[in-house]
């Protein structure tokens, strides 16, 4: 099944939003804030998404989940287990750092790292990405050689972990051994910015290449 993915640019912060297609199942991966345009996307290609899927609980990536919920109250979202204590705190999940009061309701499913998610015929694995949020994950689809890394890995960079509740140490030892162990040809999509692939980000990435020294 053939996997489409566009990307919106939501809210302050440009946070990647990503539109999962396959035959007739949509979903939403982290709906920023200020959703207009991923409405106007949805709507424009008449599109009904099943399901969000949240990477972690940062208010810049979750701010989309209530307008969508109240536009299609029979989505569910999927939230990591151990961020699920951010989605209805301003002052957990960041927003209030920035005098924003952005909450989103409970979630319906709750995961955990080695769990798979499917999508019609495709299936996408639950990776442990948890540093930058207690409970961060990234969602990796083998058949599409896609990986969805949220806030851990960047084109050039990784995650923040100069905030609360961040780890350093646990990010870089978790995008090495659960992301960089992917394909190089997987293509990389994070939370903010262009996409990579994982051979470049192996090679070139500056914070992972310390990790050797």
């Amino acid at each position: 099944m053939d996997l489409t993915i566009t990307t919106i640019e939501l809210g302050p912060l440009d946070t990647n939003c990503y539109v999962l297609t396959a035959g007739n199942t949509c979903w939403i991966v982290d709906p920023g804030m200020w959703p207009d345009p991923l409405m106007t996307h949805l709507d424009a290609a008449d599109l009904a998404p099943r399901a969000i899927c949240l990477t972690h609980g940062h208010g810049d990536h979750i701010g989309g989940v209530r307008p969508l919920k109240q536009r299609w109250p029979e989505l569910d979202v999927i939230c990591p287990e151990a961020d699920a204590d951010m989605l209805g705190d301003a002052n957990r999940n960041l927003a209030a750092t920035f005098a924003m009061d952005v909450t989103a309701p409970p979630a319906e499913q709750l995961i955990r790292p080695g769990e798979t998610l499917a999508m019609g015929a495709l299936r996408w694995q639950v990776l442990d990405t948890a540093g930058h949020t207690p409970g961060g994950v990234s969602f990796y689809c083998p058949a599409a050689a896609t990986v969805i890394t949220g806030d851990a890995l960047f084109a050039g960079s990784i995650g923040r972990t100069d905030i609360p509740r961040g780890d350093a140490g646990q990010l870089v030892a978790n995008i090495r051994n659960h992301v960089l162990t992917l394909p190089p040809e997987t293509t990389v999509y994070p939370g903010h910015g262009p996409s990579t692939t994982i051979g470049h980000e192996k090679q070139s990435n500056p914070f992972l290449q310390q990790a050797d020294r």
